[in-house]
């Protein structure tokens, strides 16, 4: 498959892939302050697949969403072309299925080869695939061929036998190291970047320059020189010398630049307390988690931590809180205020194309459904199955969407060819369907289980099958099933087959 736009990775001061680090905020202060390609931090491939991808209308962004509604990966269309997707990754087809589901919102994919920790190598992933050249050129071969946008990885020089970290690299390892850089190159990826350390080093460790030139020297393809901050790179000027020291094509930035963004400026770098009043700005403009913007505040305060601005920054237990720290307070009320505006007239306007669309013949009430309401184990799905049951009508059906906008649900069910729908939205599919459910219960008269109702019919119902099944002695069936569980298992049976939506 052909290349869209390819992206060029020579001449390119880049962005670092860093956990917690390189996160939307950080991604595009860095491209404002002058890098040309920014990484986002390692994300697992498994974790990936599990999300599902939705427009955030209100902050203009695209969100990667996993079942339990965290953002996993957000991005915008400031940075579509610039950032690289970093993927952590010991599967080729997970790969492709992860690649595939963001190809469309970055400008290109990467695999991690050379992250150092468990979390990455207990996996396979990381620097434990640098161990398996095989699964390297299958994964990577996998992604050139299956996507359209350029495909890099990232690795470290390959270790000794003995794992020795004091001793000096030996010609073994360079030639070992050049040549699997020499397969990597013939997978057809677009660039290969080189952490200039083995897996046992640690920044504090020189950075193995020479290793990175030999690379250089030995291959076509743009090699991206890593691992400069601690020995090379305080200032801009200091990035053409590491690339000088390496013949690398390009130079990509980790510590230097999480300690200060500004770092990509060839104008000079900006003092730091404007450097995090512009990387707050970003984390409130693009609602980051509180704990992940006081992470990257902390890192670039660093040895300023016991001041009475770090000590402030400490204490902070809100976004909110981070703003007073640094007397911004204004600016996240406009900002917050901002978005409840604009928020209030999205619903406006999606209400309204609800209602332009909205089927005639579906009975509303504006209901919700509140467990506490209810006897344990008795809801109003339960009664429903029921009532249809004795009146000989076919089982409820339910069809229940999901509107992106705030991720709630709306359930229409279907009983004797009407339908019936809450009026409001919930927040999960279990509540819209009750809340369905009541609608249509209160719409025929029938009585659908509160405990303002006096005696319960389909309580005692269950009471006389539990003890018919202990006079029939039926003892350890009815341990291995309690009657409230089988009622349960009849209510959710009811929508095996029911149809889902996409909004």
């Amino acid at each position: 498959m052909t290349v869209n736009t390819p992206l060029c990775f020579r001449g390119k001061n880049i962005l670092a892939p860093m956990v917690r680090v390189g996160t939307l905020p950080m991604r595009l202060l860095a491209l404002d302050y002058g890098a040309d390609i920014v990484y986002c931090e390692e994300l697992i491939d498994i974790k990936m697949m599990q999300c599902k991808r939705v427009v955030n209308e209100i902050l203009e962004t695209v969100d990667f969403v996993a079942p339990n509604e965290r953002v996993v990966f957000r991005t915008c269309e400031r940075e579509r072309h610039r950032v690289i997707f970093q993927m952590g990754s010991a599967d080729a087809g997970r790969a492709l299925a992860v690649a595939k589901l963001v190809e469309s919102d970055v400008a290109g994919i990467d695999i991690n080869m050379g992250c150092p920790k468990e979390y990455s190598t207990k996996g396979g992933m990381g620097a434990a695939l640098l161990s398996d050249p095989d699964k390297i050129e299958s994964i990577l071969t996998t992604l050139v061929k299956g996507i359209c946008k350029p495909v890099t990885c990232k690795i470290r020089i390959l270790p000794s036998a003995d794992f020795c970290i004091a001793c000096p690299l030996s010609e073994q390892q360079v030639e070992d190291t050049v040549d699997l850089v020499k397969r990597i190159e013939k997978t057809g990826i677009a660039a290969i970047a080189v952490h200039g350390r083995k897996k046992e080093e640690r920044p504090q460790h020189p950075v193995h320059c020479d290793v990175i030139k030999a690379i250089s020297e030995a291959v076509s393809i743009p090699v991206i020189a890593n691992g400069g901050s601690h020995d090379f790179i305080k200032e801009y000027g200091d990035i053409e010398t590491f690339q000088k020291a390496t013949a690398a094509s390009s130079v990509m930035i980790a510590r230097a630049a999480m300690w200060n963004p500004s770092i990509f400026r060839k104008e000079g770098p900006f003092p730091l307390r404007k450097v995090m009043q512009d990387y707050i700005k970003y984390a409130v403009r693009y609602d980051n988690h509180y704990t992940n913007t006081k992470y990257c505040l902390c890192q670039m305060l660093r040895e300023q931590l016991e001041t009475a601005q770090g000590k402030k920054l400490h204490v902070a237990q809100s976004t909110q809180e981070i703003c007073e720290a640094f007397e911004m307070s204004e600016f996240y009320e406009e900002t917050t205020a901002l978005f409840e505006a604009k928020k209030t007239s999205l619903e406006t306007k999606k209400q309204d194309e609800d209602d332009q669309m909205e089927d005639p013949n579906v009975i509303k009430m504006a209901v919700r459904f509140d467990k506490r309401e209810y006897p344990p184990q008795i809801t109003p799905k339960m009664y429903l199955l029921e009532w249809c049951r004795k009146e000989k009508h076919p089982q409820p059906v339910y069809e229940t969407v999901q509107r992106p906008l705030d991720r709630l649900f709306c359930s229409v069910v279907t009983v004797a060819d009407q339908k019936y729908r809450s009026a409001l939205w919930d927040k999960s599919k279990k509540l819209a369907e009750q809340a369905a459910a009541i609608v249509c219960l209160r719409t025929l008269g029938v009585p659908e289980g509160k405990l303002c109702e006096g005696e319960n019919h389909l309580i005692n119902k269950r009471k006389r099958e539990d003890q018919e099944h202990l006079n029939n002695g039926d003892h350890g069936k009815d341990l291995a099933e309690p009657s409230h569980k089988k009622a349960s298992f009849a209510e959710e049976s009811s929508d095996m087959n029911a149809p889902k939506m996409q909004w």
